[in-house]
């Protein structure tokens, strides 16, 4: 009698640990920023990186490889959100983002644009199959690891040849972008990499002259996790005229924004 009213019990305590893992926690940090990066980005990821042996990179990569079309920036997309909401939640701009993303890439149409943080690709993705024939995206990852797939990712869009991606940190590598690519000024910057380099960074664009009257900069994530000195700075330079667009935190419910400023001089 004994064994039976184990097992159901163990049962019973995998069927209650699943549902919490699979359903009920996912919901709750929901509206959470800060619990929800705890849980996808501490918890989840180790977890499923210990038991696959792989990256979470690697297993997005897959997914793209998998679902997406060669040559179909769309598709590869739509291949990393897929993932992102229903497999894996991964901290890309993400699809709701995504879209203010592309409506301000497609207003400012630049010839010459910059991503700092490219992490696996997605919004390297996404700028890049809107920028006019001719244009080129000079995108700047520090993980080595995260560089390759997202090369991967990019050749899979079909995108390779309009997007430079170097590997390495944004402070060495700004200072020597007019040297090293022949870039006079950007039209359009896409902020995204580590949240305590907006604002060094942003002042040392501007040091470098790599900003032209007009220039547009978007910065992701200025509420979750949050950048408020960059924020203060940005909003109270008279440099810059900046608009905040109201949104969520990549695949969840809770408040992010994206910050977009003009170069005014």
């Amino acid at each position: 009698m004994l064994l039976p009213v184990l097992c159901g019990g163990c049962a019973a305590l995998a069927a209650v640990l699943y549902a919490l893992y699979c359903w009920i926690i996912p919901a709750l940090v929901q509206y959470n920023g800060t619990v929800a990066l705890l849980w996808h980005d501490v918890f989840v990821e180790r977890m499923l990186d210990t038991f696959t042996r792989s990256t979470r990179p690697q297993r997005m990569l897959k997914a793209v490889q998998k679902n997406a079309t060669r040559g179909d920036p769309l598709s590869v997309i739509s291949a990393i959100d897929r993932f992102c909401r229903h497999s894996e939640w991964a901290m890309n701009v993400g699809d709701e983002k995504g879209t203010i993303l592309d409506s301000v890439v497609s207003e400012v149409n630049p010839a010459m644009a910059l991503e700092l943080g490219t992490y696996c690709g997605y919004s390297t993705v996404r700028i890049a199959r809107l920028l006019p024939p001719g244009a080129r995206l000079v995108t700047l990852e520090f993980n080595g690891d995260y560089a390759a797939i997202a090369r991967q990712v990019i050749e899979w869009a079909g995108l390779e040849d309009m997007v430079q991606l170097v590997e390495g940190a944004s402070g060495d590598w700004i200072p020597r972008m007019k040297e090293h690519f022949g870039v006079k000024t950007f039209d359009f910057i896409f902020l995204d990499h580590w949240k305590d380099r907006y604002l060094p960074d942003i002042k040392l664009l501007e040091e470098c002259g790599l900003l032209r009257k007009g220039t547009v900069v978007l910065a992701d994530n200025v509420i979750c996790p949050g950048t408020p000195d960059y924020l203060e700075y940005i909003r109270n330079s008279p440099s810059y005229e900046s608009n905040y667009f109201r949104s969520h935190l990549e695949y969840t419910k809770a408040e992010d924004g994206l910050e977009k400023s003009v170069y005014v001089g």
